[in-house]
């Protein structure tokens, strides 16, 4: 799976917790808490969300650094890989 594959299936995911969000204007590097409102319990959903559909476990201690779609690609893309 190459990077711009991951990222469709990131944001179908972000559409189905935040339909609001129109995500053919996310921008990666926009923080998804400040720009896109999306509070903590959403971003739990989110990460459950990855978790159930790409089989990638993200630790609790890790979800802070998760504010933005690209750092969900850099977070999740190498562990795809390995």
């Amino acid at each position: 799976m190459n990077r711009d594959e991951l990222r469709s299936i990131l944001l179908q995911e972000l559409s189905d917790i935040a339909p609001d969000i129109d995500t053919a204007m996310v921008e990666d590097d926009a923080s998804l808490q400040d720009e896109y409102d999306l509070d903590s319990m959403d971003a739990v959903n989110l990460v459950t969300a990855i978790h159930k559909r790409l089989g990638v476990n993200i630790p609790d201690r890790d979800y802070a650094r998760m504010r933005s779609i690209a750092d969900l690609l850099d977070y999740i893309e190498p562990r795809l890989a390995g």
